[in-house]
């Protein structure tokens, strides 16, 4: 009987992987590129705004508040503004939602009562001229409007935030108030007012 000739498994699964290697690079290498691509981009991304957050009052704060949405700003200084602002926003709402709790507490005395309610004012101007701002940012040059005069506005409007938070943590001047309800109420707005800050350093930097 003649000799047979038998391909061993080794031999198959050899064969086979020489076979298939090339087509899994090909499948599998521009999507190696793509997610290269895309981490390279969130990096620089995310420098952009590390860099523009280091002209600001309070960098860190402002890097920390901005970050996530790197991606999304890119490298567009007007995008970054509008998301400064529309952070600020929230955090102003925060420490409204704060401030109003605390005005439900029955264990008040009247000059904390007075404190708190100056401050929930102040807090809702602060709203209003945010939500201004932010709809004048997002709308920046649209219909031929006048963009400086826009800036202007947008800038006045959060200077008066910035003024809204310190007299509310004004109001605490010569009146006796709890460390809790100081406490409560300054945590909350001195967030909102470095953040009011820090968009206004990012809006004087805009160049149009």
């Amino acid at each position: 009987m003649g000799a047979q000739n038998f391909t061993t498994p080794t031999s198959n699964s050899h064969n086979a992987l020489t076979f298939l290697l090339p087509i899994l690079v090909l499948i599998f290498m521009p999507n190696m590129h793509t997610t290269l691509a895309t981490s390279s981009s969130s990096q620089t991304y995310k420098t952009y705004v590390k860099t523009a957050c280091n002209t600001t009052t309070y960098p860190l704060i402002c890097y920390k508040s901005l970050s996530s949405y790197a991606s999304k700003v890119k490298s567009d200084p007007h995008k970054l503004c509008t998301y400064a602002l529309s952070v600020t926003l929230k955090a102003a709402k925060n420490a409204s939602s704060t401030v109003s709790k605390l005005s439900k507490n029955t264990g008040l005395t009247p000059s904390e009562k007075g404190v708190v309610n100056d401050c929930i004012d102040n807090i809702k101007d602060s709203i209003d001229e945010l939500k201004q701002s932010v709809s004048s940012m997002t709308n920046l040059g649209v219909s031929g409007s006048d963009v400086q005069l826009q800036l202007d506005d947008i800038k006045t409007w959060v200077s008066a935030v910035i003024t809204d938070d310190a007299t509310c943590t004004d109001g605490f001047d010569g009146v006796k108030v709890s460390t809790a309800v100081k406490t409560a109420i300054t945590n909350s707005i001195v967030n909102a007012a470095r953040l009011a800050s820090n968009a206004l350093s990012l809006i004087d930097s805009l160049i149009y």
